[in-house]
């Protein structure tokens, strides 16, 4: 297939041909993988300016969707990948292979940087590309301690998401670190919360979150503006209507009376054995799962405590016509129980799910959002999605949405939320929300426009 980019992918090539390291924030569905690697293959074989492409990519990603992208694709067909997969003896094999591009997932991060410094010529690509790069947003991680001591030795890096601040511009120094090795937001964390930030809950020994200083948030954005853009879907597409449905779930009175009981007692007996949250964290997610209709037990069993989510689901399918539906689980009892009231759904587990689903043959699809929530593309088999449980992470709620919800997409998404009503359900929905307005405020910032980066 010949590519002809729109407008706003050739204004992302250009970013990253001419900023040797940059951030592309672009928004889900506008095709940050062929912009990426049209722009490789340019530095490649007309530039001559780089020789070796390392792309970071999460696990899904990095088995899939490069590679069919360059299959795709008819100018991308000389690159050649590698993929550093597998176990350590296959991707040592892919490590010592000559290619273009070698794809390795973010979880071997710290394998990889480890097996180059007991080589000779140790650390040897001249680009670095982190899909997604908002997963190196924790600067104690030790995937960002790893890379943070090789990046710098790379002359082109690009770091690409959709979703740069998901919990707040706390976020983006461990992000523009590995972009520009703390030239713009400092060579710390401890700096930058101190330029920029002030404590905000805490007590005597720990902070839990900061809020920013008094014009702290435009600051920020100067200081980042020359390396970074936005592109919001929206503005560059004709995007299909989206519709978003928050269908309420009724508990019984008497599973009312548990659910607020154990809220208060942090215990609850059930005829299958007692469940306790010892910490608040452990009595949220308790509490979570008993809205999804189902509690883990000490030795890792659970009790069913409410069929009403299933019962909603049901609805939804049995009124859907028969169409695809896409549905997003929070909790292993979730999927084993919707399994075994549905026969027909499938869990998303390979490329054989993925091509299966997109062919329409899949009538109930079953995705973890941390396991499906970026990179793949489902728009083709369906345009129904079904929240079981939702997570509190934005970043993950955002892409797990842009599977159906991108370019490439024929009917209007609509996106169902089964909220069980009075319960933590509601505080997660509201929890999403809240942070997405601090994101919305970052990308607005940095968003490029015509007038803007073409002119340039």
């Amino acid at each position: 297939m010949k590519f002809v980019p729109h407008k706003y992918q050739q204004t992302a090539i250009d970013k990253i041909l001419r900023t040797p390291r940059c951030g592309l924030f672009l928004d889900m569905g506008l095709g940050k993988t062929v912009i990426t690697l049209t722009a490789i293959e340019d530095l490649i074989y007309n530039c001559f300016a780089v020789s070796k492409v390392l792309v970071i990519a999460p696990l899904r990603v990095a088995e899939d969707t490069w590679s069919r992208e360059c299959d795709k694709w008819e100018h991308l067909k000389s690159l050649k990948i590698v993929k550093i997969l597998g176990t350590p003896r296959q991707r040592r094999l892919a490590l010592s292979q000559e290619a273009d591009i070698y794809i390795i997932n973010r979880e071997n991060v710290v394998w990889l940087t480890d097996e180059l410094s007991g080589i000779g010529n140790g650390w040897f690509f001249d680009m670095v590309v982190i899909d997604e790069l908002s997963s190196f947003k924790s600067p104690k991680a030790q995937r960002f301690r790893a890379l943070k001591k090789y990046i710098m030795r790379s002359e082109r890096v690009v770091g690409l998401t959709g979703t740069p601040a998901p919990n707040g511009l706390i976020d983006l120094w461990s992000q523009m670190y590995l972009i520009d090795g703390g030239e713009r937001l400092g060579k710390t964390v401890t700096g930058y919360r101190e330029r920029y930030f002030t404590p905000n809950q805490r007590n005597q020994t720990t902070i839990f979150n900061y809020k920013l200083k008094e014009n702290a948030e435009s600051a920020i954005m100067n200081k980042i503006s020359d390396i970074c853009i936005s592109m919001k879907a929206e503005d560059w597409l004709d995007m299909p209507e989206r519709i978003d449905l928050v269908i309420s779930v009724h508990m019984s009175e008497s599973q009312r009376k548990a659910y607020e009981k154990f809220e208060k007692d942090c215990y609850i007996q059930l005829m299958e054995g007692e469940v306790t949250a010892a910490t608040a964290a452990a009595l949220t997610n308790k509490l979570l799962q008993y809205s999804n209709g189902a509690m883990y037990l000490p030795d890792g069993t659970y009790a069913e405590t409410s069929d009403s989510k299933l019962d909603k689901l049901e609805e939804i399918i049995d009124t859907s016509n028969s169409k695809p539906i896409l549905c997003f689980y929070s909790f292993r009892h979730d999927l084993e129980r919707i399994k075994k009231r549905f026969r027909f759904a499938r869990k998303l587990e390979n490329s054989a799910d993925i091509e299966d689903w997109n062919n329409g043959e899949i009538q109930l699809l079953l995705a973890h959002p941390a396991g499906a929530g970026h990179g793949l593309n489902l728009q083709a088999g369906g345009n129904i999605i079904v929240w079981f449980g939702l997570t509190w992470s934005l970043e993950l709620y955002q892409q797990a949405n842009a599977r159906l919800y991108r370019q490439g997409q024929e009917n209007a998404v609509i996106i169902h939320h089964l909220i069980t009503e009075n319960t933590c359900d509601e505080r997660v929905l509201q929890s999403l929300q809240g942070k997405a307005n601090v994101q919305e405020d970052l990308l607005n910032e940095l968003k490029a426009k015509y007038s803007g980066e073409e002119s340039k």
